[in-house]
């Protein structure tokens, strides 16, 4: 078996067992339902709770990882 075939061997393996586990966890161990309304709708205040889009909360979520809160405010 050539390296090159392992490793997209392995690569299929992995994403099909990502799928299968993300699916399992989703409907089994978190009971997602997109049906339902999040807190940021639930519990709307316009100061602490606001809906978004997820690009804007991506953005804040990845500013605040890196460590660039206090920059960007």
């Amino acid at each position: 078996m050539t390296p090159a075939l392992a490793a997209l061997l392995a690569f299929a393996v992995y994403a099909l067992g990502y799928r299968l586990y993300a699916r399992f966890l989703a409907e089994r161990v978190f009971h997602l339902d997109d049906a339902r309304e999040t807190p940021a709708h639930t519990l709307r205040d316009d100061v602490d709770y606001i809906p978004t889009r997820p690009a804007v909360l991506f953005g804040h979520h990845f500013a605040s990882i890196t460590g660039l809160a206090p920059m960007l405010g």
